[in-house]
C-alpha cells in the first residue's frame, strides 16, 4: 500500500508546518522555510537550480524515474531491498539510468531531502540510504529537535560540516524552490503514492524485484 498524495494542498501544508529546528547548537525556531509556496503560485518559481540526482550510466537504454518520501515506510523497504538488487544487477551493470525525485508529505520530509542534498550528487545517495536505514528509529523520536539533529548526525557521518549543516537547512529559498519543483514532477506523471515509478516514460507501480527485472529485460530486449 502507498500513501496517497494531496497534491495540491502539499505545499501549503509545508507552508504551516516547515519551520526549521537546529537541536542543541540553537534551539530557537527559525523563520518559516516554505513562507509562500502553493499550489497557485508554484508554477512561477524558477526549478532549474534543482539539480536531478541520477545514478548510473548517462546513455543507459532504460531510464527509471523513482518518486519516494523519506518518511514513507514503503520507499524505506523498497531501498533496503529491491533497490539494492536493481542496482546491482541493472544500474551498475550500465543498463538502467534511476533519476531519484523527493516526494515532500511532511516538513520532515523536506529537512531529510534537504541534509541529503547538502552534500552534493556525489553523496547524496550514500546519506538516503542512511536516512532510510534510521528511518524506524528517527521517526519514533518525540519530537522535531530531535529528529533534525539525528538528521545533522548522519550528514556529520557523511563529512559535512556543522556550518555547512546550518547553511543548508536554513536556505528558505532552496526549501520554497524544492517544494515547487516536487509539485511540477508530480503533477507531470500524476504522482498519488509513493513510491512509485516511471520507467522509459510508462507509469508503473511498486512490485518485487523480480517483476522489475522482467519489466527491464523487455525493455533491454532480452
Amino acid at each position: 500500500m502507498t500513501r496517497l498524495i494531496a497534491i495540491l494542498g502539499a505545499a501549503a501544508l509545508l507552508a504551516v508546518g516547515a519551520v526549521l529546528y537546529l537541536g542543541q547548537r540553537a534551539p530557537a525556531v527559525t523563520d518559516a522555510l516554505v513562507g509562500a509556496a502553493n499550489a497557485q503560485d508554484a508554477a512561477d518559481v524558477d526549478t532549474s537550480t534543482i539539480v536531478e540526482m541520477v545514478q548510473g550510466a548517462a546513455d543507459a537504454p532504460v531510464t527509471m524515474i523513482e518518486y519516494a518520501s523519506f518518511t514513507c515506510p514503503h520507499c524505506a523497504a523498497f531501498h533496503q531491498g529491491t533497490y539494492q538488487e536493481i542496482k546491482k544487477n541493472y544500474i551498475d551493470t550500465g543498463k538502467v539510468k534511476l533519476v531519484y525525485r523527493e516526494v515532500y508529505f511532511d516538513k520532515y520530509g523536506l529537512w531529510a531531502s534537504m541534509v541529503a542534498r547538502c552534500g552534493g550528487p556525489e553523496k547524496f545517495f550514500g546519506i538516503s540510504d542512511l536516512i532510510y536505514k534510521g528511518q524506524s528509529e528517527w521517526s519514533k523520536l518525540g519530537g522535531a529537535p530531535e529528529i533534525v539533529n539525528e538528521f545533522r548526525k548522519i550528514g556529520r557521518l557523511a563529512g559535512i560540516g556543522e556550518d555547512e549543516l546550518d547553511v543548508c537547512l536554513q536556505d528558505a529559498d532552496k526549501a520554497q524552490t524544492l517544494v515547487a519543483w516536487y509539485q511540477a514532477n508530480a503533477a507531470e506523471h500524476e504522482i498519488t503514492g509513493t513510491p512509485s515509478f516511471v520507467v522509459n516514460g510508462e507509469k508503473v507501480a511498486n512490485q518485487s524485484y523480480a517483476e522489475f527485472a522482467e519489466l527491464f529485460d523487455a525493455e533491454l530486449g532480452n
